[in-house]
């Protein structure tokens, strides 16, 4: 499992204290996930929200990138065949054919960023249709 997380704190909407809010991605079950977990340390305040499919939420996305930075998915084999890369971004991101192909058009020209954990869910899908790639940080 390829998982990445932060943990932010923030004022308890129920009682001022101090509330720590767990954020995360994760790869499950051949599937894109992210979740969060808010507890308060003075209040019984709690809670937990975890999904799958579609994009994942702003906020949780933006603190991954602010907390870890991005990361660039690259195509390893420069001859890859616009085919396969096509199958793969459109199996596993659900894209219709002409999104796909402007991404399949980055992919090969100067690669997808962002996090570390939809960079390895995007390679993933890639390498099932024999198409490699790498993953490296983006440099600053």
């Amino acid at each position: 499992m390829i998982t990445q997380g932060v943990k932010l704190t923030a004022r308890c909407n129920d009682c001022g204290g101090v509330s720590t809010r767990d954020i995360g991605q994760f790869i499950d079950r051949d599937q894109l996930w992210w979740g969060t977990e808010v507890s308060c340390g003075n209040c019984p305040t709690a809670w937990c929200e975890q999904d799958t499919g579609g994009s994942t939420p702003d906020e949780i996305r933006n603190a991954l990138l602010a907390e870890h930075g991005p990361v660039l998915l690259r195509l390893t084999d420069t001859e890859a065949g616009l085919v396969p890369v096509l199958r793969a971004l459109r199996e596993v991101l659900g894209l219709p054919l002409n999104t796909a192909r402007a991404m399949a058009t980055s992919l090969k020209e100067t690669g997808l960023s962002g996090t570390l954990v939809e960079m390895e869910f995007l390679s993933h899908g890639l390498r099932r249709r024999s198409v490699t790639t790498a993953i490296e940080p983006l440099p600053d």
